[in-house]
């Protein structure tokens, strides 16, 4: 999430909001975010209700959850996903931007 703080900028000039959700609790969740100075959102899902909505994957003999990415539209609609199969498979952050612009050709980002 240091590499998501680093480069916030370049998605806030793409009208780009992350929103990281985890299993935690809404204490847990706050303590780290004020911690790490994250600028984006934090959503607890300690019942799981994102994960199922979304599909991401839960497996034990990987610590849990498994990383997932989804980029969605203004309308809620998946526009990318992309699952991961260990916590070292998520797609950095360059690759995300490229995703963002090629989603959204008509604009021009500096």
């Amino acid at each position: 999430m240091a590499r998501l703080r680093q480069d916030y900028s370049e998605f806030v000039k793409r009208d780009t909001e992350i929103i990281v959700a985890g299993p935690e609790d809404s204490a847990a969740f706050e303590a780290y975010w004020t911690k790490e100075s994250l600028p984006f959102i934090g959503l607890p899902d300690p019942h799981h209700k994102i994960l199922k909505l979304y599909g991401q994957e839960i497996n034990l003999f990987k610590l849990g959850r498994l990383p997932a990415q989804v980029i969605t539209d203004k309308n809620s609609m998946a526009r990318f996903v992309h699952y991961g199969h260990s916590m070292m498979d998520i797609p950095s952050t360059p690759d995300m931007i490229r995703i963002l612009d090629t989603l959204n050709p008509k604009k021009s980002f500096p």
